[in-house]
């Protein structure tokens, strides 16, 4: 009934396909149409720690070699910054995919194991980037009052702040609660892969090397090399070449460059290399792609 209800909610606000922000920080809403010409809606993209919620239809997300199939009553929770291929199915105008997310604030998770230490017991294993789960009714109900917030803004940032709050809490005494708490202290190796993921975000356009990597992580090479890929299911050059494609599309799409600048704005030597992964990626040239990007479709 609960279900019906945010479904309800949610069609009422977004009329169209689309990405909707909201008035709440970090917390959003949306709609995916699948044209009639076409079976499946494949997206790529990089996402932030986050859970998803499925409200209405199914989706598969790529991470690596590992595909997720989610469907509505379950949830998606990123713990890490990721780079996914998703794919819904079976979405028309009249049956949308529907779904919300939250982003995940490690600050506040910080401070709930600190109000309830009870809960601080990290796990020294490293845990899947990616985890998918059937929602339960305490998280659900908590979804729909932030969702129903949105019909009194002047109660927002009084509100907010508790139902998020909430959120956290049910997502660390849930079964996965481990796989946070992990990315949040210092003597986990999920702690260090994360610390090295946002190291990639920062130095991506460089050449890496695994030595210097496992160094930073306080680990051997193997032991690094293993690590990482069981968080984000790539290597580390592999995490690397998806983080200059991204950005390499951001560039050509925001900033107006042709496909020979982003290239080597985000580190690639040829630009031969760039046009052949960038397709591999995203399934169209860049040209096609930023071309039907400006021509409406939206960035994901």
């Amino acid at each position: 009934m609960l279900k019906k209800e945010v479904k309800r909610i949610m069609l009422k606000r977004m009329p169209a396909a689309g990405n909707y922000l909201t008035q709440i920080k970090n917390f959003g809403i949306y709609r995916r149409e699948i044209s009639e010409n076409k079976d499946l809606c494949i997206e790529s993209c990089f996402y932030q720690p986050m859970i998803t919620l499925i409200i209405q239809g199914e989706k598969s997300s790529l991470h690596g070699t590992k595909l997720y199939n989610y469907k509505e009553g379950d949830y998606l929770l990123t713990s890490i910054d990721i780079p996914t291929i998703n794919t819904i199915k079976n979405a028309t105008i009249k049956n949308p995919f529907l779904s919300l997310s939250l982003l995940i604030d490690n600050k506040l998770i910080k401070e709930l194991l600190i109000e309830y230490p009870e809960l601080n017991k990290p796990s020294r294993q490293s845990f899947s980037g990616i985890i998918v789960s059937k929602v339960e009714d305490d998280l659900m109900s908590a979804f729909y009052r932030l969702l129903k917030l949105l019909d009194k803004p002047e109660q927002i940032s009084v509100l907010a702040p508790l139902i998020i709050k909430e959120i956290h809490y049910l997502l660390l005494i849930g079964p996965f609660g481990e796989a946070l708490i992990s990315i949040c202290m210092p003597e986990t190796k999920s702690y260090h892969i994360a610390n090295t993921i946002s190291w990639l975000k920062k130095h991506f356009r460089e050449p890496i090397k695994m030595e210097q990597l496992a160094y930073q992580a306080n680990m051997s090479l193997s032991s690094f090399y293993r690590h990482f890929k069981k968080v984000t299911s790539l290597s580390p050059l592999q995490f690397q070449k998806q983080l200059r494609l991204h950005e390499g599309r951001r560039l050509m799409v925001s900033e107006n460059m042709t496909a020979i600048q982003a290239s080597l704005k985000v580190g690639y030597e040829s630009a031969t290399q760039f046009n052949r992964e960038y397709k591999n990626l995203f399934h169209q040239t860049p040209l096609q792609d930023v071309q039907k990007i400006r021509k409406g479709a939206r960035l994901v």
